[in-house]
């Protein structure tokens, strides 16, 4: 077994679900065309991605860019093996997204939930943070008749409020509390927690320190599923803290988006709010001997067709500048300078990259050491 892989085993277990048609493209442009985001969802979905979100049924006055979403729907065809989702926010959502069977509720048990930031769940749902909490006890009786077995409890603006600045570790143990108290009254246990942070305040510390008191505090929440935004580049490394501090026998559960495109108008940053780009992730998990069965190459042809849908760079590493090289995939000894984006691209377009780049090596670089991995490689095929 390899250093990696053997690594691994200290981890928990890793679900990603690709944002990049609902949370990327709501903050896009509206006049992005049908058949280009019909041509985005059918890339993703050949990547090895298992859950997907198509995108959003919700109002077009306030979000336009998801006013086709049935248009885009009816053109496409699910690829199986991969799980669909989809966000509706009121009960006329979801009727209209009952009218593709194949796309699953993303809330598979009853859950409740407390924004700590009161002016931005205004902003966002047009309703107060008392009207939010006020709404749980229904949601408890529902669930109570309808005898589930386990239900969720939920946090939004975690860590930290564009409006009201940063949030106690207190303050988000006392809204998880409150709302555990409810469920444990009605005799449902809790098994899951959904965090999410839309004005990217997560740190890498802060995360994890609210993570193990969860896990010391309510020991029987096994899943754990984080919206983490980037805005402030912290949300890889907010990620990976979390994978470090969950046991071996969770599940964390991640939400990042092709190319790390995503916001939210309601927030204060528009498209910079962004979120942790998917190759990114995924590339992160293989080197940690994590295996997500996403072929990488597909996943970064993905994303830079992203780019070119939406018209302007996106903010993923690793489809630029490619993944850590090994193999066959060395890099060229003799390659020539390399010095622009386009340049970069070498890793996957080899030397059309880099047309009459200058080289200034006047004789061939040769290593003993690229001799003896090349010999291996020649060995093994």
């Amino acid at each position: 077994m390899s250093e990696r892989a053997s690594r691994s085993r200290r981890y928990p277990a890793i679900e990603i679900i690709e944002e990049g048609m609902r949370e990327g493209m709501q903050i896009e442009s509206a006049a992005i065309s049908v058949e280009d985001k019909l041509a985005l969802l059918e890339a993703l979905s050949v990547t090895g991605l298992r859950t997907i979100v198509v995108g959003s049924f919700v109002s077009p006055t306030w979000t336009p860019q998801m006013a086709e979403i049935d248009a885009l729907l009816a053109r496409f065809t699910p690829v199986p093996g991969v799980t669909y989702t989809a966000l509706a926010l009121n009960a006329r959502g979801r009727e209209r997204m009952a009218a593709y069977p194949w796309i699953q509720d993303p809330e598979d048990v009853p859950r409740t939930q407390g924004h700590l930031c009161d002016v931005f769940v205004r902003r966002n749902t047009n309703r107060s943070q008392a009207q939010e909490i006020a709404g749980w006890p229904a949601i408890v009786e529902q669930a109570v008749a309808d005898r589930v077995p386990v239900a969720g409890i939920a946090i939004a603006a975690a860590w930290g409020s564009n409006w009201l600045g940063p949030f106690s570790q207190e303050q988000r143990t006392d809204m998880l509390a409150r709302q555990m108290d409810l469920w444990q009254a009605a005799g449902i246990p809790v098994d899951r927690v959904w965090i999410g942070d839309p004005m990217a305040w997560n740190t890498p510390d802060a995360v994890a320190d609210q993570l193990v008191e969860i896990l010391e505090r309510w020991p029987q929440i096994t899943r754990f599923h984080l919206h983490l935004h980037n805005a402030r580049g912290t949300a890889l490394l907010s990620a990976y803290e979390a994978l470090r501090n969950l046991r071996p026998t969770d599940t964390l559960v991640l939400d990042s988006t092709v190319g790390g495109m995503g916001g939210c108008p309601y927030g204060g940053h528009g498209r910079m709010t962004r979120m942790m780009a998917t190759e990114d992730l995924v590339d992160l998990l293989s080197e940690l001997g994590i295996d997500t069965g996403v072929d990488l190459d597909r996943l970064i042809e993905a994303s830079l067709l992203a780019e070119r849908i939406v018209g302007h760079p996106l903010w993923s590493h690793v489809a630029k500048a490619g993944p850590r090289p090994r193999g066959a995939r060395l890099f060229p000894m003799d390659l020539p300078f390399i010095e622009t984006e386009a340049e970069a691209q070498h890793f996957r377009l080899g030397p059309a990259a880099y047309p009459g780049q200058r080289s200034p090596w006047r004789e061939p670089i040769t290593s003993p050491a690229r001799d003896a991995i090349e010999a291996e490689l020649k060995r093994e095929g």
